[in-house]
């Protein structure tokens, strides 16, 4: 029995909206022959199922024999596939691009040279239009070909045009692929790695970027070229810690969409990414009002425009603006207000399961932990902190899985389960190491609950105070403000040695514009 998670053609239905089901059942419906039939009767079962099970496909519908039905299951899977194509062609003009290019094909082949012709050249401008440089070196070829295999009576120097076009395109291809195969191994190694940890780190991310980045003429770059330029340096500049430079870069590739508004429609995920990113910079540098005046005009787009979004459009923005919106009260010191947000986050988490991946779950939980750890909810803190720990995801964001458990050992601290903490210390102190991720932060941590797990409450604020001091000290190393990132451990130190919430602390320094470290 194939498990639902992975069966396609299950996914595939269970992601489809109710406008996409209705316009699949009017096309389909109105054919009466026996196949016809079996796959609409398959698709209305799987509609209902909840999990995928073959034996009850089998039993709902007697008329498909057991060996019948993978076949059924590929028919009904490329019929989908049409209806959702003819749907979307309104939606995504790339689509219709792509008609395009058939269409030329199809008069080529009945020997309509010219008419052929006529169409490719409109759809080239199309293609050029929307910065579709892969497309576009299609069209060329394809004009190349009839050129050179038929007496088309084309206007004169026509071979070389092309020929130079052709030439163009390439260069600004092989460009686009080397940036774009940076900007992608740049985020892998984040994936992995989390920010640089220590000079080593950060001379292997410098080294790899300097060997692999490739030496451009800034000006006269493609939309695409700029995109992946961008991203590169983003990436480069946030593992680094770099947030000034993140920004700038941030910056620079929200405004290209200024440059190129065209693409607002034909890539607009890509402008949601680069605004998540903006955002993001503007968190990392405290710049409080930037981020409130990028989080609205983000809000402001994503209502105005949610209407024509695609599924997976609708899926990025909700991860965006939900992660941005958690910020917000992180930088505010406003946990408990945050807090209202997390029933409807759980809906949309499960509302896009099948779209959403295990890196984006992962932070979701580990920000929502934080939420209800910094409200004084440490119980609600370890259930999210507990769904981290069980989660069987491998190396995927180690960075965050280790601060997931030393976060996980100080709510427990707080909830007095000192038995616990001093049993856990052991397996926390190994997961680290293990990950190889064992700070001066970390084991400062470490040291301090191991030897105060009983200590008297007199002794506390004192023990406090002298892990406040180490930790001021620690955070100078550039290395080790990654620490920080993850966990205001200083603000909740002060909260100790005060007396009061550690949203107090973290609120007050956002009135006052003080650093948190």
């Amino acid at each position: 029995m194939p498990n639902s998670q992975h069966d396609a053609l299950f996914i595939l239905i269970k992601t489809l909206t109710k406008a996409e089901k209705r316009n699949f059942q009017l096309a389909f419906n109105k054919n009466n022959t026996k196949e016809d039939v079996l796959f609409i009767q398959l698709f209305n079962t799987l509609d209902k199922m909840k999990d995928y099970d073959e034996e009850q496909i089998l039993k709902k519908i007697p008329a498909i024999k057991k060996q019948q039905l993978s076949n059924v299951k590929a028919h009904l899977y490329k019929q989908l596939l049409t209806s959702l194509r003819l749907l979307y062609k309104q939606k995504d003009p790339l689509i219709d691009l792509r008609e395009q290019l058939d269409y030329a094909r199809v008069l080529y082949n009945k020997g309509l040279y010219t008419q052929s012709l006529k169409l490719l050249s409109r759809a080239k401008s199309m293609a050029l239009e929307q910065e579709e440089v892969m497309l576009t070196y299609e069209i060329v070829e394809f004009e190349k070909l009839i050129e050179s295999r038929h007496i088309t009576r084309s206007l004169e120097n026509r071979a070389e045009e092309l020929s130079e076009e052709s030439r163009v395109i390439e260069q600004q291809l092989s460009s686009i692929n080397r940036l774009s195969t940076l900007s992608l191994r740049l985020y892998g190694l984040y994936l992995k790695l989390g920010h640089a940890r220590n000079e080593k780190d950060a001379e292997m991310v410098k080294r790899f970027f300097e060997e692999n980045a490739p030496q451009l003429a800034k000006t006269h770059m493609s939309f695409y070229e700029k995109i992946y330029l961008y991203q590169a340096y983003c990436w480069y500049y946030y593992i680094l810690q770099d947030f000034v430079m993140y920004y700038r870069y941030t910056q620079k590739w929200v405004n290209l969409f200024k440059e190129y508004p065209s693409l607002l429609k034909t890539d607009v995920d890509m402008y949601i990414k680069a605004m998540h990113n903006l955002l993001t910079a503007h968190f990392y540098t405290m710049n409080d009002e930037k981020f409130t005046a990028v989080l609205q005009e983000m809000e402001n787009f994503i209502d105005e425009n949610q209407e024509n979004f695609s599924e997976n459009t609708r899926t990025n923005a909700f991860v965006y603006l939900y992660t941005a919106k958690i910020n917000r009260h992180f930088l505010e010191g406003t946990f408990s207000e945050g807090l209202c947000l997390v029933p409807e986050l759980e809906e949309r988490i499960a509302e896009h399961q099948l779209k959403v991946d295990q890196h984006r779950v992962l932070v979701f939980y580990y920000k929502i932990a934080c939420l209800y750890f910094g409200s004084g909810d440490n119980n609600k803190a370890i259930v999210y902190l507990n769904k981290i720990i069980h989660l069987r995801i491998g190396a995927l964001r180690a960075d965050i899985q280790c601060f997931a458990r030393i976060l996980h050992l100080i709510a427990h601290y707080e909830l007095e389960n000192y038995g616990l903490v001093e049993y856990l210390i052991k397996s926390v102190y190994h997961f680290i190491a293990k990950n190889k991720d064992l700070g001066q932060t970390m084991e400062e941590i470490l040291k301090f609950l191991r030897k105060n797990i009983y200590a008297h409450p007199k002794a506390l604020r004192s023990a406090f105070a002298d892990l406040k001091e180490r930790l001021v000290q620690i955070s100078r190393n550039p290395y080790e403000r990654r620490s920080f990132l993850y966990l205001d451990i200083i603000s909740w130190l002060e909260s100790k040695i005060e007396g009061v919430p550690v949203q107090e602390i973290i609120k007050r320094k956002f009135l006052k514009k003080e650093p948190r470290i």
